[in-house]
């Protein structure tokens, strides 16, 4: 009885020996598969195209001065009628003009003790804008408004509310391509690496896309869009 339990503690011994030995063999396997697949490689990849704006918000701000309010406001009227039938008449469509209401300051009450009086006691601001598609006709007529100023409409341009601006709203038609080329460059990027060290490019284990910016090709071409993305990319590499 004693030896049959003694041959059976022998029998488990050994098969918990086996099986311990097993699982090592396996762990080790795992380790070594695992440490193959842990080698990895992140490349970034650009995508770069220049695109023409489509919109553009054309502020155009004059200013009159004057002591009679109600001549003040009827050249108010007249300047804001040349400014728009000028507009028409090269090109800008009617419902892409609007005109806002005019601000105007009564200086006599802005003195604050200063016995020094103003020239004119009214000033007042107003302010034409375009908001079109078509910017070749506003920049045409950008560069002649000057044939306005000599009608004697003064214009302001030094502030910021009367800085043109020009949108590329069309992002979404362009993502799908732009990423996939960011992607590509980023591939060829990681396979070079992987000749040069003489392994082999795997799967894509983390992808990050990257935020688009949008930006002017230059100062004197606001109207050109650059628009950029870098893509991130991490790769496997095995021997």
């Amino acid at each position: 009885m004693e030896r049959s339990d003694k041959s059976g503690l022998i029998v488990l011994g050994i098969c918990v020996l086996l099986g311990l030995s097993a699982l090592g063999y396996i762990l080790g396997q795992a380790a070594i598969q695992y440490k193959m697949y842990d080698r990895t490689v992140t490349v970034k990849g650009l995508s770069e195209r220049e695109y023409k704006a489509d919109i553009v918000i054309w502020p155009i701000q004059f200013n009159v001065a004057g002591n009679d309010l109600t001549e003040l406001y009827k050249s108010i009227d007249d300047q804001t009628h040349k400014i728009r039938t000028y507009l028409l008449r090269n090109g800008i469509a009617e419902a892409d003009i609007s005109v806002s209401s005019p601000a105007i300051t009564d200086k006599s009450a802005q003195q604050y003790g200063n016995d020094a009086e103003a020239k004119f006691r009214y000033t007042a601001f107003q302010t034409v804008t375009v908001y079109s598609k078509n910017i070749d006709a506003a920049r045409s007529v950008m560069s002649s408004l000057s044939e306005l100023g000599k009608q004697g409409i003064v214009f302001t341009g030094d502030n910021y509310q009367s800085q043109t601006e020009y949108l590329f709203t069309r992002l979404n038609d362009v993502k799908p391509e732009m990423i996939q080329e960011a992607t590509q460059n980023a591939r060829e990027v990681a396979e070079k690496f992987a000749q040069d060290s003489h392994s082999d490019l795997g799967k894509i284990r983390k992808a990050s896309q990257g935020q688009f910016s949008i930006a002017a090709r230059d100062r004197n071409n606001p109207h050109i869009k650059r628009i950029r993305v870098v893509s991130t990319v991490e790769y496997y590499l095995s021997d």
